[in-house]
């Protein structure tokens, strides 16, 4: 939606000016989402080192980013809602108190279930601080160049964040022990946190639609009963009752949840809106890159540290490549989008992310980790390209009253994305006997249903003959 806004604004002959206060604002704003995407990438290069520590098997690392991430995409639209509701400021300062906290507690973990529980605290501040400072952001700043301006310094300093985060998670993890990464969230939130009051604006909608704390309850414990069994599985096997038991109650809260969406008022999610094409396949494209990408990520993290021995450093840099060429393609993806059309460019750019994670099929057990870097670096360009044309996809054609509904659906896919990928497939790299091995078997899955994916939507997304 802001990259639509911006290609839009491109005619404008000089950037728009921001005022003292203007810049203050924006400044805590940024700073607050900077934080939340630093924390879900800096813990990435330290999760062997914590391991180690915590006692954590191989086959559990996968809960240090699914117990952030499964709270944060769960609870995204209810806490949104919330702040709609009874003030943004009051949720946003929230969600901060909370966030940093969490990340107290997941610092000074003494065994898993502590730094766990501090990780699921975390996501939750940060299914708070999303929604709450999006809405700061939009309601400060009026709606034209300026608003483009704060969205797309906004967006850019997100991306930047998550290179930053794999780059100091290297370097910290190494001089100073895996805990300072989770210690660098709580030092941003003593920054932030003082500032806020005194410069955020309250605000809250005039509407006063009725809460859907059944959807987000079903959602959440839905999606929790579904990972936790296929995790489960893939390290014990899909026998146990346990795993039964947990794998049906999951799929009948998803099917609760449904039902809950067609009788609210005022749904999570907005099902007639789905029968858009254009939403549902949208939709389907934002939910395959994501959970494909956050899989190579954590797999390449493993073998780069496991089986190269590369140090945390080292492996940081690797990904530091990577979020560089990102951020440096943010400037060409909306030109591409210019010449071919959001549609295309989705399909375009899933079909590049899924051919350059197949060429990482090439990498070895004493050498691989220069094709990593080109691999993974270039999948990432597709990626963000994927990212930016989703969004634009789902909220094209769309009348004006329901961007609110349409652009929930675009955040909200993204957060389950980054939730499902590394349980569903992640594990099938480290309950193998050879990890070099799980993780090419990972890859070849991953590349194929991103292909897959990108042929789906050219067929689906393509223009109809009137």
């Amino acid at each position: 939606m802001a990259t639509d806004t911006s290609l839009r604004a491109t005619g404008a002959t000089a950037p728009p000016r921001f005022d003292r206060r203007l810049r203050l604002v924006l400044f805590v704003l940024c700073a607050a989402q900077f934080m939340v995407a630093l924390d879900f990438s800096v813990l990435n290069v330290a999760l062997p080192d914590l391991g180690r520590d915590l006692g954590l098997s191989r086959s559990a690392l996968q809960w240090a980013v699914t117990a952030f991430a499964l709270p944060a995409g769960g609870l995204l639209l209810l806490f949104g809602r919330i702040a709609d509701l009874y003030g943004r400021r009051r949720l946003f300062l929230t969600g901060l108190a909370v966030f940093g906290a969490a990340s107290l507690l997941a610092t000074c973990a003494w065994d898993p279930v502590s730094f766990l529980a501090g990780r699921a605290l975390q996501g939750l501040g940060a299914a708070v601080i999303v929604p709450a400072g999006m809405s700061l952001l939009t309601t400060t700043f009026p709606e034209g160049p300026q608003r483009d301006r704060a969205l797309g310094i906004s967006g850019t300093l997100m991306s930047l964040g998550f290179t930053v985060g794999m780059v100091l998670g290297g370097v910290m993890t190494d001089t100073l022990g895996w805990r300072s990464t989770m210690g660098l969230p709580a030092l941003f939130t003593l920054i932030v946190l003082p500032l806020a009051p005194g410069l955020l604006p309250e605000s809250r909608t005039p509407q006063r639609p009725k809460l859907d704390v059944p959807g987000a309850i079903t959602v959440t414990g839905g999606l929790l009963a579904v990972i936790y069994a296929l995790s489960t599985a893939a390290d014990r096997g899909f026998g146990g009752a346990d795993v039964l038991v947990t794998l049906a109650v999951g799929v009948v809260l998803l099917a609760a949840f449904v039902v809950a969406e067609t009788r609210s008022a005022a749904p999570l999610v907005s099902l007639p809106m789905l029968r858009r094409q254009t939403v549902a396949f949208g939709n389907l494209g934002g939910l395959v890159t994501f959970s494909m990408m956050s899989t190579v990520v954590f797999v390449l993290t493993l073998y780069l540290q496991e089986t190269l021995s590369l140090s945390a450093f080292r492996t940081g840099l690797v990904f530091g490549v990577q979020g560089a060429l990102s951020v440096a393609a943010g400037t060409l993806v909306p030109k591409v989008i210019g010449r071919f059309g959001a549609r295309r460019t989705l399909v375009y750019s899933l079909a590049g992310q899924g051919l350059f994670v197949a060429t990482l099929l090439g990498i070895g057990t004493e050498s691989g980790a220069l094709l990593a870097t080109v691999g993974v670096s270039l999948a990432s360009v597709c990626h963000l390209g994927a990212i930016i044309s989703y969004g634009l996809t789902v909220t094209s054609g769309v009348p004006d009253e329901q961007q609110g509904l349409a652009t929930g659906l675009v955040t909200t896919t993204q957060q389950v994305g980054l939730t499902v990928g590394i349980p569903l497939l992640g594990v099938l790299a480290t309950t193998r006997s050879s990890l070099w091995e799980g993780v090419r078997v990972v890859l070849a899955i991953d590349a194929l249903v991103v292909v897959g994916a990108a042929g789906v939507l050219a067929v689906a997304l393509r223009p109809r003959r009137r």
